[in-house]
């Protein structure tokens, strides 16, 4: 059954593609009314030059039956922040969710580059856009989120903590940026959980994003298509399973008992019961551990 956030407000961050917009029309399928915040709008697309829009989260969030608010904002300035918060407290008075899924750096990380060869500029801008625009929203929303019990911060990112601790994720900088995050969950939960709010970090497995699909040269109709030359992409997953894990949280009166923890769509889909768009339940980080990094052939049995 779909949960029901009706009356509750969120702010999802970063929400033009991706996880982001999965979490916002799941949030709005729940009744949520969310604002969804990016920098890529129908009249000024970001750096990324993409088509994905936040007007277009929005409408399919309102679609999907919630309220969707679209503001344009980037998050590495405070002052835009500070508005955006302000104009949820002036429309609503509340704020009972807040989903940190800003990132914008696919095309800033080089793969297995140490970080004396890595490019330092785009480093430290991956930085920049994957914690500081976190830490700054935390400061601006929280106050607000705290105004009624019951609040949710959910920090997204790439891994769990398990998985984070032991494995060199990517570059020096995308792993210190994705560990970074699973630490703010974690420490946004010794600050919240005293005053009545739970902070968690979410990883959604391996998923099908546009971006993702498009490096394929698949849609999500045929995306098995891609199986062919990457056949653990089977254990892949639509943005829509990690909204479903945050809209599950997010209903949860008991959802104090994750605080600080390191979560992960796949895991929660086994607590909460919800499926993939598909009606499967892939488990990606259990199959990653337990298939593809151990070199075993491709085979979800028992994992989707």
């Amino acid at each position: 059954m779909t949960p029901s956030l009706t009356g509750k407000v969120a702010l999802v961050a970063g929400a033009t593609r991706g996880a982001g917009r999965g979490i916002a029309v799941e949030l709005g399928a729940a009744g949520a009314t969310v604002y969804v915040t990016g920098r890529s709008t129908r009249a000024r697309r970001s750096e990324y030059d993409r088509p994905e829009t936040i007007e277009d989260t929005a409408d399919l969030v309102t679609e999907a039956g919630g309220t969707g608010i679209a503001v344009p904002v980037d998050h590495l300035d405070r002052a835009q922040v500070a508005a955006l918060v302000d104009r949820i407290d002036r429309e609503q008075g509340r704020l009972d969710v807040l989903v940190n899924d800003i990132w914008g750096a696919e095309h800033l990380f080089q793969w297995d580059v140490p970080v004396w060869e890595h490019d330092l500029d785009r480093g430290l801008r991956l930085l920049r856009l994957a914690v500081d625009t976190h830490a700054i929203t935390s400061h601006h929303a929280l106050p607000l989120l705290l105004r009624h019990p019951g609040g949710l911060v959910v920090e997204v990112t790439d891994g769990t903590a398990d998985y984070n601790r032991d494995h060199y994720r990517v570059s020096f900088f995308y792993d210190l940026a994705k560990t970074s995050v699973l630490r703010m969950a974690f420490a946004l939960g010794r600050e919240l959980g005293p005053r009545g709010a739970t902070a968690v970090a979410l990883t959604p497995g391996w998923l099908r994003s546009e971006i993702m699909l498009d490096h394929y040269g698949v849609r999500e109709e045929n995306w098995r298509d891609a199986l062919a030359d990457t056949p653990h992409f089977a254990i892949s997953e639509t943005p829509r399973y990690p909204g479903r894990a945050v809209a599950a949280l997010a209903a949860d009166p008991g959802v104090a008992r994750h605080n600080g923890r390191s979560l992960s769509s796949g895991g929660l889909a086994r607590e909460y019961g919800f499926t993939d768009l598909d009606g499967s339940r892939p488990d990606a980080w259990r199959y990653l551990v337990e298939v593809q990094d151990p070199g075993k052939p491709a085979d979800v049995t028992g994992y989707r």
